[in-house]
């Protein structure tokens, strides 16, 4: 007999531990869909890096080469013709590649020289 509620005090444990991991399975997945699906929004005066490619972004001295961007695009956007010289770890200037990091000197920097 004592066998017998032992049997069913663990079941019941057993029970109770399958359904607290199923709602802590549930909330974490409301959790993770809850995050995936807020709006992320940015001003124009913060500075997206990365995988996102944006034309109208600043040219900060140090400049992150983004997706897609190649020497000549940055120069046309930043007004430096001279970012191969400037950088010499840049050694073949076809080889440019997402989160390059290049030293850009912009038209507003050369005349404050």
């Amino acid at each position: 007999m004592a066998n017998s509620s032992t049997t069913k005090a663990m079941k019941a444990s057993i029970s109770i531990a399958d359904s607290a991991s199923w709602y802590c399975a549930i909330t974490l997945l409301g959790l993770i869909l809850l995050a995936s699906i807020r709006e992320t929004v940015t001003d124009e005066s913060s500075t997206v890096r990365g995988n996102q490619f944006l034309n109208n972004r600043p040219c900060d001295e140090i400049y992150v080469v983004g997706e897609g961007e190649t020497l000549h695009t940055i120069s046309d956007k930043c007004g430096d013709p001279f970012i191969v010289e400037r950088n010499p770890h840049i050694h073949d200037p076809d080889d440019v590649f997402p989160g390059l990091v290049i030293k850009i000197v912009t038209p507003s920097q050369i005349g404050s020289s």
